[in-house]
């Protein structure tokens, strides 16, 4: 038997295979029935700003703001209904006393003030940790890369000022420079970094001309890029890393503790092949492990990492974009 123990944010967790946050947390019975197949964790699905904001009596502001650019916002409009964030902070506390896994809560706020406030009320719900998930489409040219990431950074460090729980932020791949946003992050004094946000894409109906907002599952295609970062940050930050989107069964697991995070979060195959699936996953990486003798986690952890790679690390690097270059050579007919 091989033994899937890890720790992520400071937490101890059973096995690698976290529920991301989506709608399969939006009810209890189905937290119930993650941690009945075996999850190492679940991340309950976000509280947003619209609902906080829907609260105080400043809803019309918040739908103007375009809530629905939020994967996991898209079903709660225009159901909305009065109370609905102090309903989700009592539906959380609900699912604490119904499970025995930890529970991280999940917060995704634009304002500075909201983001201490609820953090906290969900801190008080008694989850295990809190994962802000910060995402705002920067359309002002007059706002500078530099002012958007102060703002992000500066929110996350008035909530850690303010919450003794372990935090973890879920951030953007589409910052210039991702491993200097870590650094920052980690000289707050967070304890993990999810890797990567997800986000919905518009599309357009040229025959109805009409934008579409669709929803779609990840693929295991769309794990490369945090597959890359977790890689390449290993053994270089002292944050925990969660790898996020696209993994959808045990290998690609197993793909992410080799290239050093500490877990896998999963959604879009649970979507398609239920719940259940959790304990394929869990099962599939015990089965990949003892075949490959490994008595525990981390004796593979981080392998296949920067850290790890045998040969010049930029070659990390840039090896994937040379090889693709090789081969098209190779390709072109003389």
């Amino acid at each position: 038997m091989a033994e899937l123990l890890t720790k992520y944010m400071g937490l101890e967790l059973k096995n690698p295979v976290v529920v991301a946050a989506s709608a399969l947390s939006s009810k209890v019975d189905n937290i119930v029935r993650a941690e009945e197949a075996g999850a190492g964790a679940l991340v309950i699905r976000s509280l947003f700003e619209e609902q906080i904001r829907h609260e105080i009596g400043q809803l019309d502001e918040a739908l103007s703001q375009g809530a629905e650019s939020y994967a996991e916002a898209l079903s709660y409009f225009p159901s909305i209904s009065h109370g609905e964030a102090k309903e989700h902070l009592f539906w959380v506390e609900r699912s604490r006393s119904a499970t025995q896994m930890p529970l991280i809560g999940s917060l995704n706020a634009v304002s500075q003030g909201n983001w201490v406030k609820y953090a906290k009320q969900l801190a008080d719900t008694g989850v295990d940790g809190l994962e802000l998930n910060y995402y705002s489409v920067e359309a002002d040219m007059q706002r500078s890369g530099a002012d958007v990431e102060k703002a992000m950074l500066d929110i996350v460090a008035s909530v850690r000022q303010e919450v003794s729980l372990p935090i973890a932020v879920k951030i953007s791949p589409f910052y210039t420079s991702v491993g200097h946003i870590i650094k920052q992050l980690e000289d707050i004094g967070v304890n993990g970094v999810v890797m990567f946000n997800r986000f919905l894409q518009p599309e357009i109906d040229p025959e109805r001309e009409e934008v579409l907002h669709e929803m779609t599952y990840s693929t295991s295609a769309e794990m490369r890029v945090p597959l890359r970062w977790v890689g390449l940050l290993y053994g270089r930050t002292k944050l925990d890393m969660a790898s996020n989107t696209g993994i959808m069964e045990a290998r690609d697991v197993v793909k992410c503790l080799l290239a050093g995070a500490c877990v896998a979060q999963v959604a879009s195959t649970l979507f398609q092949n239920g719940i259940g699936h959790v304990a394929s996953l869990v099962r599939g990486v015990e089965e990949w492990m003892v075949a490959h003798n490994y008595g525990n986690i981390s004796e593979f952890r981080g392998k296949l990492s920067q850290a790890k790679f045998e040969g010049d690390p930029v070659m990390y690097e840039r090896a994937q974009y040379l090889d693709f270059l090789m081969s098209r050579q190779r390709w072109v007919k003389s």
